[in-house]
């Protein structure tokens, strides 16, 4: 059986072949972001038995220390398209693969210490945002030790990306799973001094995303080892020696996936400290909301994550009719799961807040009122959200991130933080006025990358397939 029979399909049906095969992959990527939403869900429980101002700062250095973390993940993420086109065009491609993942990780080292150089930089920028002194010097003092998981997290996603694409997602579901326990038990031992440790407070937590960052880029080494189809790939052969020309590839479509996701992101950090400057509860009430609207996210950005390899598979086969199904199959799954999530938050939005607070504990009580406003917009926009991660996927699987960066960097920044900061700061919306500009940067991002998608012919984006010309579609 070939590395990549996952991605074939039967000559019939072919589009209820795409839908399955696309249904396969995607969900243990899903389960497994969502695993991961949950090992950050955990920190949150943990931190906010500390207090709300412990809660805030602890948000403040999760909302920095993720852009840049999540910006470097996209940029060793072009590691995916690559491999989904060598797989597509002469599958197995060993030697190929090996020169992509060896680069990746590469690439994770150097532009992870780039990142923790950057992570020093997040006092200054809280100075200058004019968050609260005392919560400032608590986040200060968490990303001191946070940002020491930047390598082991970045180099970890590599590695998830290998074995997606060689049809093992699972591990990836499997290894986070795994570091769920890890993070609960470094949590419960390390803030609170349990088993014998001392108390070490947001220290401690600190400490627990470290060992548990750690303990998975292990775990994914280990099977990889123990797997005999990815262990043929011998991803650490020669792992000294640089391939100019695959690192320069690798930059020059992970650099704009890299500042999509920091546009993305920097909009979500953006809020977070908007929302810090309407007091300690607002920002704690913007971050469990934010937290239900992330957990949502996870399906159809593992959707992406497989729409990318799907697109990328045919892209590298030079299969027009493939690649056209791939992406609105993809687009249609994302936008289904979404739809289902916009109703949930409509109507039983104080269950979902109960994952995270007691919504009949009167101390929660102005908590639960802002939390549960934030929600009623983040139902507005989940459809678009779904929309614009699938369809940037979708873009990647074709090689497309220049223009898809332009996009993001336009939409997010022009009608979403010129929305939010016109309506939280001019007049007495607040924070409902970031959340609904939050939406509209969404819902731009949706329509502008869609259409791109839709106009793939026109643009000529097939033109760039890595190994020839593509045909025509023979009718």
């Amino acid at each position: 059986m070939s590395d990549v029979a996952f991605l074939d399909l039967p000559p019939e049906r072919p589009w209820r072949g795409e839908f399955a095969a696309t249904l396969r992959l995607s969900w243990p990527l899903a389960l497994a972001n969502l695993l991961q939403m949950l090992t950050y869900a955990i920190d949150v429980i943990f931190i906010a038995r500390l207090g709300p101002e412990q809660l805030a700062a602890s948000s403040l250095s999760v909302a920095y220390f993720g852009l840049v973390t999540w910006g470097l993940i996209g940029l060793t993420g072009a590691a995916a398209p690559l491999m989904a086109a060598e797989l597509g065009a002469r599958a197995p491609a060993l030697r190929a693969v090996r020169r992509v993942m060896r680069m990746a990780l590469w690439l994770a080292v150097l532009s992870g210490a780039a990142g923790m150089g950057l992570c020093l930089l997040a006092g200054q920028l809280m100075r200058a945002t004019g968050q609260d002194p005392a919560i400032a010097a608590m986040a200060r003092e968490y990303m001191s030790l946070l940002l020491l998981s930047t390598i082991p997290m970045v180099a970890a996603s590599v590695l998830r990306t290998f074995v997606s694409a060689l049809g093992r997602p699972v591990v990836a579901t499997v290894i986070t799973a795994g570091g769920i326990g890890v993070n609960a038990l470094g949590n419960y031992a390390l803030i609170f001094g349990n088993f014998g440790v001392p108390a070490l407070g947001l220290r401690g937590a600190a400490i627990a995303t470290l060992l548990t960052s750690l303990a998975i880029l292990a775990a994914y080494f280990a099977a990889i080892a123990l797997d005999p189809r990815m262990r043929r790939y011998r991803i650490l052969g020669n792992w000294w020696r640089i391939d100019a020309d695959r690192l320069a590839q690798l930059a020059r479509v992970g650099t704009p996936i890299a500042l999509t996701v920091v546009a993305e992101g920097g909009i979500f950090g953006a809020a977070a400290f908007m929302m810090g400057r309407f007091g300690a509860t607002q920002l704690a009430a913007h971050t469990v909301a934010l937290q239900l609207a992330a957990l949502a996210f996870q399906v159809p950005f593992g959707v992406s994550q497989a729409a990318t390899i799907r697109v990328g598979y045919f892209f590298g086969a030079r299969d027009r009719a493939g690649v056209a199904r791939a992406g609105w199959v993809a687009l249609a799954i994302g936008t289904g799961f979404m739809a289902t999530t916009a109703l949930a938050m409509l109507l039983v939005p104080e269950m979902l807040l109960s994952l995270y607070i007691d919504p009949s504990d009167p101390a929660n009580a102005v908590l639960v009122a802002f939390a549960l406003r934030y929600l009623a917009v983040a139902a507005g926009f989940q459809l678009f959200d779904g929309v614009q991660s699938v369809a940037a996927g979708v873009l990647r699987g074709l090689q497309d991130t220049r223009v898809p960066m332009v996009i993001a960097i336009f939409a997010y920044w022009v009608p979403g933080c010129g929305t939010a900061m016109v309506l939280g700061f001019a007049t007495g919306l607040h924070g409902l006025g970031v959340w609904i500009g939050l939406a509209f940067g969404l819902v731009a991002a949706a329509l502008l990358l869609v259409s791109r998608w839709h106009r793939r012919e026109r643009l000529g984006l097939f033109d760039r397939a890595p190994h020839g010309p593509v045909p025509p579609i023979v009718h």
